[in-house]
C-alpha cells in the first residue's frame, strides 16, 4: 500500500487513512462514554429534554462555528497535523471535565468547549484524508475513518455500562473518558503523515475561494435534511421514557438505553464502509439519497410510535444505517467537486451546515417534546428531512456527479 509521500498515491488503504481510523476509534470511545451517560445523569439531576436540547444545541453551535473556522484556517495552515491533534486533545479534556460539574451552565460550557475542539479539527482531518488518496477512492477512505469512529462509539457506551455495573459513579466514568481521547491526539502526531508542502503556498490561498456551481444546491439539501437530524442523545432519552419499568428498575433504565446506543453504533460501523464502497461504484448522490430516505423513516417512526419500546428500538437501529451513509457520503460528494486549494474551505462549510442543522433540530426537538409531545417534535423533524431528500433528488436528476472520477480531474 502506498504511504503518504510527495511521490504518488497508489492505493487507498495507506498509513494516513488507517491512522485516522484508529484515531477516530479512540476519540469516539472517549466522548461516547460521556454521551451515553449524559442524558441519564441529567435525569438524575431533575433536568429533562429541554435541558438536554440546550446542552446539545449550544454545543453544536460552538462546533459549527469552529468547523467554519477550521475550514477557513485550513486555507492558510500548511501543517495541518498539529492543529488536528490539538482539536482531539481539547475534545478529550472538555468531555472529561463534565465529571466535575453538576449545574446546567457548566454542562453547557464544557460540552461546548469539547465540541468546539471537535469541530475545528474536522475539516483539517477530512482534508488530510482526502489528500492521501485518489479521488475515485474518496468515499472508501472516508468510510474507513467513519467505521473507526463508529467502532469507538460501540466500545465507549459498552465500557461506560461495564463501569456503571461495577459500581463506578457516573462522574468517574466521565473522568476516565479522557484516556482514549488523549491517545487519539497522540495517534495523529505519531502516525499521520502529510504530503510535502510549500511554506509559502498557504499565503497565496484565498480564504473564501469561489465554489463550483453545484456546491451550493447540494449544501442546501444537506442543511434542510440536517434541520431534522437531531442528536442521538434524544434516542437514548426516548428509550428511557418508553421503558415500562423506568421508575422501578434502575438497572434497566441505565442498561437498556446504553446497550441500544452501543448496538446503534455497531450497526453504523458495519454499514459505514459498504456505503462508501457503493457510493464510489454506483454514484454518491444516489447512495446519499438512500441514507436520507432511511433518516426520514427514523423520524416518521418516532413521530408515530414514540411510546412503543419496540418502535423506538427499531428507529434506533435504522438510525445507525442512515448515519453511516450520511456522514460518509456527504463528504465524498463535496470532496469530489472541489480542487485541492479550496477543499479545506468547502469541507468546513459543509460541516458548518450540518452543525447548524444539529443546533436547530436539537433545541427545537427538546422544546417541542416537553411542551407539545413527541409526535409533534419528531413530526416536524420528518418534514425537514423530507424537504432535504426532495431537494437532493432534484439535484441528482440534473446529473449525478457521484460517479467515480479519475485522478486527473482532482
Amino acid at each position: 500500500m502506498g504511504g503518504i509521500t510527495g511521490e504518488g498515491k497508489r492505493g487507498w488503504l495507506n498509513r494516513t487513512v488507517a491512522a485516522f481510523g484508529l484515531t477516530s476509534l479512540l476519540s469516539d470511545a472517549g466522548h461516547e462514554m460521556a454521551t451515553s451517560v449524559l442524558p441519564l445523569q441529567l435525569t438524575r439531576l431533575g433536568l429533562g429534554a429541554s435541558a438536554l436540547g440546550a446542552i446539545e444545541g449550544i454545543a453544536d453551535a460552538a462546533s459549527g462555528l469552529a468547523k467554519l473556522a477550521g475550514g477557513v484556517a485550513g486555507q492558510r495552515i500548511t501543517r495541518k497535523r498539529p492543529w488536528t491533534a490539538a482539536g482531539y486533545a481539547v475534545t478529550a479534556l472538555g468531555t472529561s471535565a463534565l465529571g466535575f460539574v453538576s449545574t446546567l451552565p457548566l454542562f453547557v460550557a464544557l460540552r461546548s468547549t469539547a465540541w468546539a475542539g471537535r469541530g475545528f479539527r474536522g475539516p483539517l482531518r477530512d482534508f488530510l484524508v482526502s489528500d492521501s488518496v485518489e479521488p475515485r477512492y474518496y468515499a472508501r477512505a472516508f468510510g474507513l475513518e467513519r467505521a473507526g469512529d463508529m467502532i469507538g462509539a460501540v466500545a465507549g457506551p459498552l465500557l461506560a455500562l461495564s463501569l456503571l455495573a461495577a459500581g463506578v459513579a457516573m462522574k468517574s466514568v466521565l473522568l476516565i473518558a479522557v484516556v482514549p481521547g488523549l491517545l487519539a491526539a497522540a495517534c495523529v502526531m505519531g502516525l499521520v503523515k502529510e504530503r510535502a508542502h510549500d511554506p509559502a503556498a498557504g499565503h497565496g490561498t484565498m480564504l473564501r475561494p469561489s465554489m463550483p456551481r453545484g456546491y451550493w444546491p447540494l449544501l442546501g439539501a444537506v442543511l434542510l435534511f440536517g434541520l431534522g437530524d437531531f442528536s442521538r442523545s434524544f434516542l437514548i432519552l426516548a428509550v428511557a421514557k418508553a421503558t415500562p419499568i423506568a421508575d422501578s428498575g434502575k438497572a434497566v433504565l441505565f442498561g437498556l438505553p446504553v446497550l441500544l446506543y452501543a448496538l446503534h453504533n455497531g450497526v453504523s460501523a458495519i454499514a459505514t464502509f459498504p456505503s462508501g464502497h457503493f457510493a464510489d461504484r454506483f454514484g454518491r448522490r444516489r447512495v446519499l439519497a438512500v441514507g436520507y430516505l432511511l433518516g426520514l423513516g427514523v423520524n416518521l417512526t418516532l413521530a408515530a410510535a414514540s411510546r412503543s419500546l419496540t418502535a423506538v428500538c427499531f428507529a434506533f437501529l435504522l438510525s445507525g444505517v442512515a448515519i453511516a451513509i450520511e456522514e460518509t457520503v456527504e463528504k465524498a460528494c463535496v470532496a469530489e467537486m472541489l480542487p485541492r486549494e479550496s477543499r479545506s474551505y468547502g469541507l468546513g462549510v459543509l460541516a458548518t451546515a450540518n452543525a447548524v442543522g444539529d443546533v436547530v433540530s436539537s433545541v427545537a426537538i427538546g422544546l417541542l417534546w416537553d411542551r407539545l409531545g413527541a409526535p409533534v417534535a419528531f413530526g416536524s423533524a420528518a418534514a425537514c428531512s423530507a424537504a432535504g431528500l426532495l431537494l437532493l433528488l432534484a439535484i441528482a436528476r440534473r446529473g449525478d456527479r457521484g460517479a467515480p472520477i479519475s485522478a486527473s480531474s482532482a
